[in-house]
């Protein structure tokens, strides 16, 4: 059920996209886990991957032009499953790609349309449809709530979930773990951040950050404050600022591997290593 009403909603409703204390801010344990990984990179951040090998579908019926993106591990499961939430620009097949190495990992990975189809392909469009999301942030939650439901009446799927967004769809998914259906985990790239831990408290999971010490929408010192909030709150997190890299490198990292590939394959291992604690 929805824990709070659409005021806490304040993630979703900050236009746009866009440290030491933070930048080894995981708890010791999960460090541990986090190094037995292998730290290689999805083809998908890196512009390699092939073409989605999923199925469109037509999850939310209160609009029947959103379709998503649904992808499944081989075999019978039953699966975890997470949803993808994409950027500014719509649900693009990076998105698609990353969502068939989630299912590579194990997991139903659901890609959300938060655009009714829309693509954006300038930065003017992008803010439109950006913008024309957040007049209307109910819709947004309803939309993902759909999505769990989906999720958790597959037969291959456990019934545990977790959202996870980059940049507008950061934000999304932080606001779904304030006022949408409970779920087992968030995780937030370069998303914008809520910093009352009142607020805060109301989430009952632990939750995943990976932020850039570059970007400038976003800087090390509000990530600063948000884990500091998620602390007072009591809720676990794993939150690092990476050096040298800027809004969006991880999604992206192809636009510059040279300095990407390093703090995008350490933050594929914490988000997998992450994925397994709350979803396993």
């Amino acid at each position: 059920m929805s824990r709070c009403g659409w005021p806490v909603l304040l993630a979703f409703l900050v236009t746009g996209c866009g440290s030491d204390s933070v930048r080894a801010a995981a708890e010791a344990s999960a460090a541990d886990e986090v190094q037995s990984q292998e730290t290689e990179i999805p083809v998908a951040i890196l512009g390699e991957a092939p073409p989605p090998r999923g199925e469109d579908l037509a999850y939310f019926a209160d609009d029947e032009a959103t379709v998503g993106y649904i992808v499944a591990p081989e075999g019978e499961g039953p699966f975890p499953a997470v949803i993808l939430i994409h950027e500014w620009n719509g649900l693009v097949d990076r998105v698609r790609q990353v969502a068939d190495a989630l299912a590579d990992e194990g997991y139903v990975a659901l890609a959300a349309d938060m655009y009714s189809s829309r693509i954006g392909t300038s930065r003017d469009e992008n803010m439109a449809l950006m913008q024309e999301a957040q007049a209307d942030p109910t819709r947004v939650i309803a939309n993902l709530d759909a999505a769990v439901e989906y999720l958790r009446g597959r037969p291959d799927v456990t019934g545990k979930v977790a959202a996870m967004g980059w940049c507008f769809g950061g934000g999304v998914a932080l606001s779904f773990a304030l006022g949408g259906e409970s779920h087992e985990g968030t995780a937030i790239f370069y998303g914008r951040l809520v910093e009352d831990p009142e607020v805060l408290a109301s989430i009952d999971h632990p939750v995943y950050g990976t932020f850039a010490e570059l970007d400038g929408g976003i800087p090390p010192e509000q990530v600063e404050r948000f884990t500091e909030a998620l602390r007072e709150a009591g809720v676990e997190n794993d939150i690092h600022i990476y050096d040298d890299v800027n809004h969006g490198f991880w999604l992206w990292v192809d636009r510059d591997p040279e300095t990407a590939a390093g703090p995008a394959a350490d933050a594929w291992a914490r988000l997998k290593a992450y994925l397994g604690r709350v979803l396993d």
